[in-house]
């Protein structure tokens, strides 16, 4: 079983950053598809970006591609999305994600095997 644990969350003024933490247990993370997603108050979780394995590819919602970065550093066994330029719309809990076996649908929540508690970020305007 595969643990993963957000963190960095917090509440920023419109404009502003917040880099949030992924880390996954598993002696095989430097081959899983990790994913964000988020989820917003009374809204369906959505995709938000995915990045590869040792075969890196990654993958960024259109919604917040020119503002949003993903990573990965194999060494510590940790993800990273890098959110500038954040806007109100953008306020939710934010959850990382592992698949283990790269079903084909990296957009879909339904693809990700394990799930961390959610961290939660606030943009105030």
């Amino acid at each position: 079983q595969v643990q993963v644990t957000e963190s960095g969350g917090g509440v920023v003024q419109a404009g502003g950053s917040l880099r949030l933490s992924c880390s996954a247990s598993g002696s095989a993370f430097s081959s899983y598809r990790m994913g964000w997603f988020r989820q917003a108050p009374g809204k369906e979780r959505e995709f938000v970006a995915s990045i590869t394995g040792s075969r890196v590819y990654t993958f960024v919602a259109d919604s917040v591609k020119d503002r949003f970065t993903i990573s990965r550093d194999t060494a510590k066994n940790t993800v990273y999305l890098q959110m500038n330029s954040l806007k109100p719309e953008d306020t939710a809990v934010y959850y990382c994600a592992a698949d283990l076996v790269y079903r084909d649908s990296y957009y879909r929540p339904q693809t990700y095997d394990y799930w961390g508690q959610g961290t939660r970020v606030t943009v105030s305007s």
